[in-house]
């Protein structure tokens, strides 16, 4: 049996050691039609596998394409100068850190050419890097960035610092723009897309496909690759189950699994666990969700236009386009309007839907010990038990931590508790709907159980939450699918700041 590429980066190590590799060198072909290309995918999806894979082809080492697509559907009679540069490990800490970083790179690689660089200034530097290897080699210079947003992401909490390092990446990648006549291809990859005005004046020829269809399976396992690739070590396992999981991430074509969820369920013995998103969690978000007041149901409720998914900024950060960017939402939809492309989102999958609920609900609430309450108000629910559901969601609220409170008045905030309430439903897999939509309004969360359905309405100001349900008959979308629906009116204090009521009927 081969082995599994866990972690491994390197296109040469994974054909000599023999790897899995699901071939993605077609892909190779088709961009030689062109010259400067710009791809976004989140973390860990095989980003930088691509581009050692891309370096490997301009040097023209053949034989390690052996039995893979583009072994007879490239020029192997030619080789180019790579550049090959990455910015994922280095100091960033400051836009002075970042020099010396791009410094040490630029000299690390100018060295192994036999190479010496007499400019300071690092754009001059790299400017003067890529003549002089086009001189050398009397060909035009490949040259390949990976990770090129990691500067600005890392200290994307400290504005100030984001913005001079955005600044200086500005300068150094426009380079590539007057540096034309010596380069014969470019290749840029991150996770975020920041919008042209910002970081790509410089560098306006960029061709972006990071939505465009015939690249939307670059990077990631299809489901044929699934199939074919890894048959063997998933021979008996519920593939149903491990796409499920796994699966879903969508950029306009065919959907794809993240590599790295795969090798390591694979791994671990065919556990499904939370692989990818255990991998980096995203603070950040968290953060910017709990300082916008962000209604946490409307995750699943999105749409956004192509200019909102396709700018990304320091200076004003959406957070939707930074969960679509990061991979925590995908496109399920996309549809033109009289105002353009129109995409609808959605959460790729039950790894990403249990992780990031449960991650957003511990984050809010700030419970110790959490995972007692979710599964009591999980079985009270199974089992109808509308009685002990009140107790455990009063149990929960009561349990969030006085200084949440403090200052923020999140307990004015009707949402709020809609959205604590909402993420920890879905946290442990509940099939949850927030905002349901019916002909007479919206219904604040629909839980369906698989012994009914279960409606809910949340009020602060003191008005009769059930009453409201039934006057606007919210059961009668479900009437007729299920045996029981179950009518929940949850009224919240907002001087106690906990639940005061819970008014509920069965409807048969």
């Amino acid at each position: 049996m081969k082995k599994l590429p866990i972690g491994i980066q390197t296109f040469r190590e994974i054909i000599e050691g023999n790897y899995y590799y699901a071939d993605k060198t077609a892909f190779i072909q088709k961009l030689d039609n062109g010259k400067y290309y710009f791809l976004s995918r989140p973390r860990r999806f095989g980003k930088s596998l691509f581009l050692d894979t891309l370096k490997e082809a301009f040097l023209g080492n053949k034989e390690l394409f052996k039995g893979l697509y583009l072994y007879d559907a490239w020029d192997w009679g030619k080789s180019y100068p790579v550049i090959k540069i990455s910015f994922g490990s280095g100091a960033f800490g400051t836009p002075e850190d970042l020099q010396d970083t791009i410094e040490a790179m630029l000299d690390e690689i100018a060295e192994k050419q036999g190479i010496q660089l007499k400019r300071k200034q690092i754009s001059l530097r790299f400017r003067e890097l890529i003549v002089q290897l086009n001189e050398h080699y009397n060909e035009k210079v490949v040259v390949l960035i990976d990770e090129y947003d990691k500067p600005i992401l890392d200290v994307i909490e400290q504005p100030e610092i984001a913005q001079k390092n955005r600044e200086v990446l500005k300068n150094f990648y426009g380079v590539l723009k007057d540096a034309d006549l010596y380069l014969k291809f470019v290749f840029l990859t991150g996770v975020t897309r920041f919008s042209k005005v910002s970081i790509f004046s410089g560098l306006n020829q960029l061709n972006d496909i990071t939505l465009d269809e015939s690249f939307s399976t670059i990077c990631g396992y299809t489901q044929r690759d699934l199939q074919e690739v890894f048959a063997e070590p998933l021979i008996g396992r519920d593939v149903n189950k491990i796409k499920e999981w796994y699966n879903g991430y969508t950029w306009l074509g065919e959907p794809v699994y993240n590599p790295f969820d795969i090798l390591l369920f694979i791994d671990k013995e065919y556990t499904f666990r939370n692989y990818w998103f255990s991998t980096g969690t995203p603070t950040f978000l968290l953060k910017l969700i709990e300082k916008n007041n962000y209604y946490i149901p409307d995750i699943e409720h999105c749409t956004k236009d192509e200019a909102i998914l396709d700018s990304f900024d320091v200076d004003y950060i959406d957070v939707e386009t930074l969960m679509w960017q990061t991979g925590y939402l995908t496109i399920d939809e996309a549809y033109e309007t009289p105002r353009g492309m129109q995409y609808r989102l959605k959460i790729p999958n039950k790894e990403v839907t249990i992780a990031l609920f449960g991650a957003l609900a511990n984050f809010i609430s700030k419970i110790e010990r959490p995972t007692i309450i979710q599964n009591a108000l999980y079985d009270s629910l199974l089992h109808g038990d509308i009685n002990n559901f009140e107790k455990q969601i009063q149990a929960l609220f009561a349990a969030i931590p006085y200084n949440n409170f403090t200052g923020a008045k999140l307990y004015e905030y009707e949402g709020y508790y809609t959205s604590v309430f909402f993420a920890y439903l879905k946290s442990i897999g509940a099939d949850v709907i927030g905002e349901d939509v019916t002909n007479k309004g919206r219904i604040d969360l629909t839980v369906k159980m698989p012994n009914g359905v279960v409606i809910f309405e949340f009020k602060t100001d003191g008005a009769n939450a059930l009453e409201q349900i039934k006057d606007r008959g919210y059961h009668q979308k479900y009437s007729g699918a299920y045996k029981d629906i179950y009518l929940v009116g949850i009224e919240f204090d907002v001087h106690q700041r906990n639940v005061v009521k819970v008014a509920w009927e069965k409807v048969a």
